[in-house]
């Protein structure tokens, strides 16, 4: 005999679409993402990642630059943007049934974040003291989903000169990978790679300005967008 069909049931309860956003900075050489407080119920006064729903006539890309925009008023200052994952546990908003696509934001010197208007507060905090907050929803799985993958891909990408202005040193970018990665790394042996890895900078005919030592030569972000060979937290 063969299997009966599976019959689809027809249900009244809604799926609604969200956007979260994981947005990084690196402040006093800490990496920090940027917190909203709740100003409504769930979770009135926690603090969370910035989110909302995403509206019939936007794409999700539109949706998670608003979000920039109205929540914590970044919308007009340049960052990388793009989608991590997709979160959709059933009971992840007590509301009722929300997909949320998360976004991470990268951006060199954000500016401190003024209170959006559905927000109680605004603020950065360094990835590290987050281990005592407990944050809404399940945005502590968000955030850590985000975090590791900027980490991964500091060692296969391009994407720490994110962090930096146009012209920086190689002592800059070192410090990015050090703040990211939470780790020290030998400046000799970064720097022969970082300089000798195809497409990865552009060294300039100028120094950063004198410090008290020999001044630093800068560089600019390369055309490229891989690291070949990688650059590995291990080192190797």
């Amino acid at each position: 005999m063969g299997r009966a069909p599976v019959t689809e049931q027809a249900t009244d309860q809604q799926v609604h679409v969200a956007v979260d956003l994981i947005v990084l900075t690196l402040r006093g050489g800490r990496l920090n993402v940027l917190l909203v407080r709740r100003e409504d119920e769930p979770f009135r006064d926690a603090w969370a990642l910035p989110g909302g729903f995403v509206q019939l006539d936007e794409d999700l890309e539109d949706a998670a630059y608003r979000v920039l925009a109205d929540e914590a008023s970044l919308g007009d200052f340049t960052v990388h943007l793009e989608q991590v994952r997709t979160f959709g546990a059933p009971d992840r908003d007590p509301r009722g049934r929300v997909v949320s696509v998360a976004f991470m934001a990268l951006g060199a010197d954000l500016p401190d974040p003024q209170r959006g208007e559905d927000v109680a507060d605004a603020r950065w905090w360094p990835v590290d003291d987050l281990a005592a907050i407990d944050l809404a929803f399940d945005h502590d799985v968000v955030l850590d989903s985000a975090v590791e993958r900027a980490r991964a891909k500091l060692e296969y990408t391009t994407l720490a000169v994110t962090f930096l202005p146009p012209e920086f040193t190689i002592s800059q970018l070192r410090g990015v990978y050090e703040s990211v990665w939470g780790t020290t790394l030998d400046a000799g042996n970064f720097h022969r790679k970082a300089t000798r890895t195809e497409g990865f900078l552009v060294e300039l005919d100028r120094h950063a300005a004198p410090t008290g030592g020999r001044p630093a030569r800068l560089y600019s972000a390369g055309p490229g967008t891989a690291l070949i060979p990688p650059l590995l937290r291990s080192g190797q």
